[in-house]
């Protein structure tokens, strides 16, 4: 014979209550830059366990997905990020100049770190687009995507820079020469006669630490924080 569960109403009292945080929550609206987003997710992660962690970024997510900027993907890493961290709302493009072409419209792009692409070499051209976020966006791990948006980057407290420079140098040269300058640098890619490189803390592009870096043609191209 089949058994019906017995009611368990304090669990559903709980549920309730997140069903209703999420709709206060949706409510509120967006803020109104994505440095105080991060900045206040932070605050929210404080002393919670892994698991608690994830739970919330990933309630976070939807609620970040429901209520700011459109999101287009491109890349197959982009997209298995962007459903892990923003659910299956993102739009795909085919190419990184479509994906582009939708933040100059407005929305947000979640774009693939690859050799074949050097997509973000475009953004020392064009100052409007920045990079804002880079997942995963643990402190210990790599980035695989970047986040770019018609928004200026804030620093957050604990944050990491994108670094764009042509010079034919070696990866290894170049992170020394940052390094006297007073700027600790990592490569994180290169393409298309470009490399990218990440540095340290929130570097504004204007630093003077970086008058003399490699390269004719560099420049930072956004900011993006790390949890």
């Amino acid at each position: 014979m089949l058994v019906e569960p017995q009611a368990d109403a304090a669990r559903l009292a709980l549920d309730r209550a997140v069903v209703e945080a999420v709709r206060a929550r949706l409510a509120a609206g967006a803020r109104p830059t994505p440095d105080a987003d991060d900045i206040a997710l932070r605050e929210t992660l404080v002393g919670l366990t892994p698991a608690e962690s994830s739970a919330v970024r990933s309630v976070f997510g939807r609620i970040d997905a429901a209520s700011a900027s459109p999101l287009v993907v491109w890349g197959s890493a982009a997209q298995t990020l962007a459903a892990d961290r923003f659910g299956l709302t993102a739009r795909v493009a085919a190419e990184p100049e479509p994906a582009l072409g939708a933040v100059r419209n407005g929305a947000r792009a979640l774009m693939d770190l690859t050799p074949s692409s050097a997509w973000w070499g475009r953004l020392l051209a064009e100052p409007a687009l920045r990079i804002v976020a880079a997942l995963p966006d643990d402190r210990h791990g790599v980035p695989r995507a970047l986040m770019v948006q018609r928004a200026a980057p804030g620093p957050t407290g604990d944050d990491r820079t994108f670094w764009v420079t042509d010079s034919p140098l070696s990866d290894a040269r170049i992170v020394a020469d940052l390094g006297g300058a007073g700027l600790a640098a990592d490569p994180l890619i290169a393409a298309g006669g470009l490399k990218l490189f990440m540095l340290a803390g929130y570097v504004q592009a204007e630093d003077g630490r970086l008058t003399s870096a490699p390269g004719t043609l560099s420049g930072v191209i956004g900011a993006a924080p790390q949890f």
